[in-house]
């Protein structure tokens, strides 16, 4: 590559800074490569020609979102590898809320200063979120900023692409008085809540490599743990409406409390039971270093539980049995009742 400024890198920006970072990640790219994939990484746009073979009113559906402040470990370990994860993670369990399939993605990394190992990094925890959910890393955009991020610093955002039949869309307006919603298990934190989880611990005056005998690993291991992604899993239950599943919902920022009830109608209530799922060791230790009620631990984390589905109480086995294939963890939680839209949690 001839492209090069002195003047410019001199202002505090490497153009073949950036090229070296391309070459790095191209062989991550080719990992995620899918076959309606017909444009190549470097141009001006990312082209893609989806398979609508079957479908009678083909529906894109799109999402888009970031890592939050989870970022700050990843800085302070100068672990960067699977942070991507957690960007795509949090994009494409969105858009199979309601039964699309992930097509494409692409990410943004905007940092102070582009080190090709590190955005190379970044990339391969992309690449990884991508293949884990059967979708193409199409495109992307690394931005150096000198003077807006310190050199060590950077943040990531996402976008996702998936596609679903009109007729096999899955909203929750059919979700009524006696359905069963069953959870599937977290990783754990994911990627919400880490404003909160930073000041609890400490994490600037932490030694975050110290073995925590409660967590049988690492801090810092454990608050890196990537986001799980239900894609492979959720797709397999609604291919072409394989199965009943009224209504999904992702748990993320706001918890139970601020993302169940987007999956429900006017005039149904979903009661939840905590003690039907088991909570992982990191929130107990969370909420008793804080002192957090445990209302708010409810509104804030998953709590051990990163999705949900609502199914007809006649499903239940066929559903149960179907997850327990696909490799999840699933327990019942709780119940949809009448009443006023909402979550109640009862003990």
């Amino acid at each position: 590559m001839d492209s090069h400024s002195d003047i410019y890198k001199d202002a505090g920006v490497d153009v073949t800074a950036g090229y070296k970072a391309v070459e790095l990640i191209n062989s991550h790219i080719q990992r995620t490569l899918t076959p309606g994939v017909i444009s190549s990484i470097g141009g001006f746009g990312a082209a893609f020609a989806p398979d609508l073979t079957g479908m009678k009113e083909p529906v894109l559906v799109s999402g888009t979102d970031g890592v939050g402040t989870k970022l700050k470990l990843a800085f302070l370990t100068d672990r960067h590898h699977t942070i991507g994860i957690d960007c795509v993670a949090m994009c494409v369990d969105d858009i199979v809320c309601c039964g699309a399939r992930p097509l494409f993605f692409l990410d943004y990394i905007a940092m102070g200063k582009n080190i090709p190992e590190k955005v190379a990094q970044i990339v391969s925890g992309v690449a990884e979120g991508c293949v884990k959910s059967a979708c193409a890393l199409v495109g992307g955009e690394t931005a150096e900023m000198p003077g807006f991020y310190a050199e060590d610093e950077y943040d990531i955002a996402g976008f996702a692409v998936g596609i679903v039949d009109r007729g096999c869309m899955i909203d929750g307006s059919t979700i009524s008085d006696g359905d069963l919603i069953i959870g599937l298990a977290s990783s754990g934190l994911h990627s919400n809540g880490y404003s909160l989880v930073r000041k609890v611990f400490d994490v600037e005056n932490t030694d975050l490599n110290e073995n925590i005998p409660e967590l049988g690993c690492t801090l810092a291991d454990e608050l890196l743990r990537p986001t799980r992604i239900y894609c492979r899993t959720i797709n397999a239950l609604t291919g072409r409406c394989a199965l009943h599943i009224k209504g999904m919902s992702h748990i993320t920022g706001g918890g139970f409390y601020e993302n169940i009830p987007r999956m429900l109608p006017e005039g149904i209530r979903a009661i939840i039971r905590p003690s039907s799922a088991p909570v992982p060791p990191i929130f107990n230790l969370l909420q008793e270093k804080g002192k957090i009620k445990t209302r708010d631990m409810y509104n804030t984390f998953n709590m051990g539980i990163g999705f949900t589905i609502v199914i007809p109480r006649s499903d239940s086995g066929t559903v149960m049995e179907a997850l327990v294939r696909a490799g999840e963890r699933p327990y019942v939680i709780g119940q949809c009742v009448k009443g006023e839209k909402g979550v109640e949690l009862t003990w």
